[in-house]
């Protein structure tokens, strides 16, 4: 008689770029499968709630796509062809690749690339180990935070806020920029418990009508690139209306007077003809906001992602500082908590022996980099060799048809450590087989929340996978790169970080899963002090000056308004490219991630592009049509999507579909710039100019079938 099989509930941490980084409970099936996975109702954030990708997450850890085995490229770079062989030989072939091109160019020659593929601390910012012991070049990690989190911290001084749980005991939750029904279920969780419980009002701030703004009492629709101005008009009827709390203003802010006067001609009006709003919606949104103390402005990435990007957080961030909401239980603001783990990381990076005089080279502009463009390079030698981990370039980076040529160089040796044969992985020589989070031991912190997470192996890896501080040991061990936490496990190395934090051992993290870091409600509330030295929010921030974890000012910061504003620096239209296009976030993918999986394939159906009817009516566009995008740097072929939920002359692709699932293997990413933003960099991905045609790409560049990928099997041979 055949036994049930034997299950197993087991803790975990969702790894993957979201900053909810979820505490699953993940069913082990006979100690070898993946089963169903749940939220974890022991962690107050995740309260028992994940999305639906992550829930059917065994999908994708026993896909039978996954990479088993290190391959060496044998044909064309990306023909796919591969052969199979041993991971001596493999990793006997990256060290000696990389001690050829440390020799003939020097050691930046060489660059450890990554990203948040997981946002495991052990896994993922070991290569900064293996890069700090070699001098290889630097990463500049600008793909995603470095807007957002300087227009935050601009105000606040310091990457912390309220206690993102409060948003339940909120009387009006404003969710500005972030689309969390796609990308951070949590927030919705909270948010809607206060709107049950204590009839709270929820207004979401975007620039089309997605799942987030449909499920708002008040859904502000915003011109792209506008949320500065918006943010002014409502400081300005705070002011003009007397909901200004001055005795918190005088205490706790820098110019409160200046601001006031700055924002008498930023009137609704004003505003209105910048947003598309009306008069009327900003005029009920700030009265809305001014008579409720207990507002709570969660503030998300997708605003910062235009040229003024940065201007646009900080003056929505301004808002609660001007009515005093941060004095009160569910007011204030939100936008990350990296801040309040004061973790050291040491001996997860090796930052003793990082040497200043490196260049630091940056991520977003990868394919400038490769395509030697002198000053990407900072006057230094070509990269001549890269180790990629937990991240696909050739999908997510800007300036695809650069990043394309890039890799496409006979003298680049390319090695990725990858879960897929991403389209990536496709442009390797030598490919490596990766675990999954299930499959090693990790520490996680929550960006979006304040909780720190112990992750530990719950099965075996398949076939040959490695983990990523299996590959760093290998490759340190070949070219004589020294570094104690190159001989640890990453359990020691855990240990370590915890004892040196002063968050206690691993001992303990396990025997508690994961711990809460939020601090006393008066430090989370700045009531204590911002965290500039002089204790303000800064309306008038020196943004060559504000706390941050970049190296200087890059972009036009001498430009920038000294005072909220609305920053015209966007990539407005033109007669030749009259639509602003936006790459927001699809709710069944996460970046590049989960695109391999067939429910999340089948539910996002294929690429398309949202058009307004009145936008495709001219051209004779109906649903379904193929269209043509086309701007500076390059062409993009999609099927039109007609909506009225955007706004006249607004195009929003929603998710980053394979290059492969988009004719002539174009995808979105060709159109968005990596032209550096201000002050520290960054890339505009929701910031592009672009002209539309109905047009209908060659029959033999259209994919078979998107809905059903078809697999990235290497030939073997």
């Amino acid at each position: 008689m055949n036994q049930a099989p034997r299950i197993e509930h087991r803790p975990s941490v969702c790894p993957h770029d979201c900053p909810s980084a979820c505490s699953l409970k993940v069913e082990v099936i006979d100690g070898r499968t993946i089963g169903r996975v749940h939220g974890a109702q022991t962690n107050r954030y995740t309260a028992g709630v994940i999305c639906a990708k992550v829930a059917r997450y065994a999908e994708r850890i026993h896909h039978p796509d996954r990479l088993l085995h290190p391959l060496k490229r044998t044909g064309p770079k990306g023909s796919g062809q591969f052969e199979r062989i041993s991971w001596d030989e493999a990793l006997d072939i990256v060290a000696r690749k990389f001690l050829e091109a440390e020799r003939d160019f020097g050691s930046e020659s060489v660059w450890p690339y990554y990203y948040a593929g997981t946002m495991g601390l052990v896994m993922r910012d070991g290569i900064n180990r293996l890069r700090h012991a070699k001098n290889y070049s630097g990463q500049y990690s600008t793909i995603c935070t470095a807007m957002a989190w300087t227009g935050y911290v601009g105000g606040t001084g310091k990457l912390a806020g309220v206690d993102p749980r409060e948003m339940a005991v909120s009387d009006c939750v404003v969710i500005w920029g972030t689309n969390p029904v796609h990308t951070q279920v949590n927030v919705m969780t909270h948010a809607m418990k206060a709107r049950k419980e204590r009839g709270a009002k929820i207004v979401a701030v975007d620039i089309y009508m997605n799942a987030t703004m449909k499920q708002a009492d008040m859904a502000l629709l915003v011109r792209p690139g506008t949320d500065g101005a918006l943010a002014c008009a409502v400081m300005h009827v705070l002011f003009r209306d007397g909901y200004a709390d001055w005795d918190y203003l005088k205490r706790y802010t820098d110019h409160p007077r200046e601001l006031e006067a700055h924002l008498r001609t930023r009137d609704p009006a004003w505003a209105a003809s910048i947003t598309g709003l009306t008069v009327g919606q900003i005029e009920e949104f700030a009265k809305l906001v001014g008579e409720t103390k207990r507002t709570f402005f969660r503030l998300g990435y997708g605003f910062g992602r235009q040229r003024n990007g940065v201007v646009n957080m900080h003056a929505a961030a301004s808002i609660p500082a001007v009515t005093g909401a941060w004095q009160y239980e569910g007011g204030g603001a939100f936008h990350n908590n990296g801040a309040i783990f004061h973790w050291n990381k040491s001996l997860i990076e090796g930052r003793e022996d990082a040497d200043g005089s490196i260049r630091s080279l940056d991520q977003s502009q990868i394919g400038r980099v490769l395509t030697g463009d002198r000053e990407a390079l900072y006057g230094g030698p070509p990269v001549k060799a890269l180790l990629i981990q937990n991240t696909n370039p050739i999908s997510v980076a800007p300036e695809q048809e650069l990043v394309k040529r890039g890799f496409a160089r006979e003298d680049l040796f390319v090695c990725v450590h990858e879960q897929f044969m991403t389209e990536t992985a496709l442009m390797a020589d030598i490919v490596l087989p990766a675990t999954m989070f299930m499959e090693h031991d990790d520490l996680y912190q929550g960006g979006g929340h304040q909780y720190f997470q112990l992750g530990l192996k719950l099965i075996d890896a398949p076939g040959e996978c490695r983990s990523n501080h299996e590959v760093l040991q290998g490759i340190a061990k070949r070219v004589d790169a020294k570094h104690r936490g190159f001989g640890m496990t990453p359990r020691e190395i855990i240990d370590w970080t915890l004892q040196n934090s002063d968050w206690g051992t691993v001992e303990n993290l396990e025997e508690q899963v994961h711990i809460d870091a939020q601090p006393p409600f008066e430090q989370a509330h700045f009531l204590d002090g911002f965290g500039y030295p002089d204790g303000k929010f800064h309306f008038k921030p020196d943004w060559t000056k504000v706390p941050s974890y970049n190296n200087g000012p890059m972009g036009p910061w001498a430009e920038m308004p000294s005072l909220p504003d609305h920053w015209a620096v966007i990539e407005e239209t033109t007669h030749e490219h009259p639509f602003r296009l936006a790459t927001s976030p699809a709710r069944q993918f996460l970046n590049s991630t989960f695109t391999e999986t067939p429910t999340s394939q089948a539910k996002e159906r294929r690429p398309e592009v949202m058009i307004h009817p009145l936008d495709a009516e001219p051209q004779g566009i109906v649903d379904g049509d193929w269209v043509k995008l086309k701007n500076q740097r390059g062409e993009v072929y999609l099927r039109a999507q007609l909506f009225d939920g955007v706004r006249r002359g607004v195009l929003i692709a929603e998710s980053i579909w394979p290059n492969a699932a988009h004719p002539y293997g174009r995808g979105i990413n060709t159109l968005t710039g990596a032209d550096q933003v201000a002050p520290y960099g960054g890339a505009a991905f929701h910031d592009n100019r672009v002209a539309l045609e109905k047009a209908e790409p060659k029959p033999s560049t259209v994919p078979v079938a998107t809905a059903k990928r078809e697999r990235t099997e290497p030939v073997v041979g």
